[in-house]
């Protein structure tokens, strides 16, 4: 089993920001290795919390790591914008850490990585049937190009889709990096930055439909916290930022608590690098009258 070890990012900045409180009851909607999870339980002994992912080898992998809270954590499967808690729940605070995970990334096989040689796959939850090899050698030109240009903002996206579709099908990662590589001019393709990059944020993004299935939860979450309650969620990329910037400031029931978004330490970006791009934003629930 993969070990979900994730060094979870801005943690001191979320739990504070929560303001966790005893007996509180919390959901994690993207539970990963667990590490924001544990924080949360740690903080008072009476502290329940919901913790819900799309990925079963991270339910499975974090289970056995949270056995001494025993029923204090109850573990969902699926995605986190279709989450409907039971018997009319309501929560004290809600989180999500968005995007991949390191565990993810750093396993070969599950393909959302150029770095190794693997099958194109992509997918967070391991039993839907889209998988980046679909997308990449059935999809259209145009669509392909406009998921290029749209999640990856990806200036080159049309020559990078006409190029796929005429050397298609792909089999593996690697295949894909070195033809997206070849669209671009020699002195850009050994760059700091990989050509191949911003195609794959976007692949990843239109395989587990993440901004779609994002906007569903900024929506749907508030109306699952208690009033006083929080909820802060940690985005990775601009254009989930905007997304969680934009619904938390439309929403009639929430106010903002972060004008500009939290970001990491230079100590903790020296510890993890992966915390460089991450944002947290909060808001809180209010009586709407």
């Amino acid at each position: 089993m993969t070990d979900f070890f994730h060094i979870p990012v801005l943690s001191k900045e979320l739990i504070s920001g929560l303001n966790i409180i005893s007996d509180g009851n919390y959901l994690d909607a993207t539970l990963g290795g667990g590490g924001h999870t544990k924080l949360i339980l740690d903080s008072f002994p009476d502290v329940t919390l919901t913790a819900i992912d799309r990925d079963l080898m991270a339910i499975a992998s974090t289970k056995e790591k949270l056995l001494e809270y025993g029923d204090r954590v109850n573990f969902c499967h699926g995605n986190f914008a279709d989450f409907t808690p039971l018997n009319n729940e309501l929560f004290d605070g809600i989180i999500a850490d968005l995007g991949v995970s390191s565990p993810q990334i750093d396993t070969p096989e599950r393909g959302f990585s150029f770095q190794q040689e693997a099958e194109l796959d992509m997918r967070m939850d391991g039993t839907q049937k889209l998988t980046a090899a679909e997308i990449i050698n059935h999809w259209e030109e145009r669509k392909l190009a406009d998921i290029f240009y749209h999640y990856g903002e990806e200036r080159l996206s049309r020559k990078i889709a006409r190029k796929i579709v005429e050397e298609r099908p792909f089999k593996t990662t690697t295949e894909l990096q070195k033809a997206i590589a070849i669209c671009y001019p020699p002195k850009h393709r050994y760059g700091r930055i990989n050509p191949a990059t911003r195609v794959f944020q976007a692949l990843r993004i239109a395989v587990n439909q993440e901004l779609e299935s994002l906007e569903k939860f900024v929506i749907k979450a508030p109306n699952l916290l208690k009033e006083g309650g929080i909820i802060a969620i940690i985005s990775f990329h601009s254009l989930e930022d905007r997304i969680v910037k934009h619904k938390f400031k439309e929403h009639p029931d929430l106010k903002v608590l972060t004008k500009k978004p939290i970001i990491a330490s230079i100590e903790e970006i020296k510890l993890n690098p992966r915390s460089r791009s991450a944002k947290l934003r909060l808001a809180q629930k209010i009586e709407n009258n």
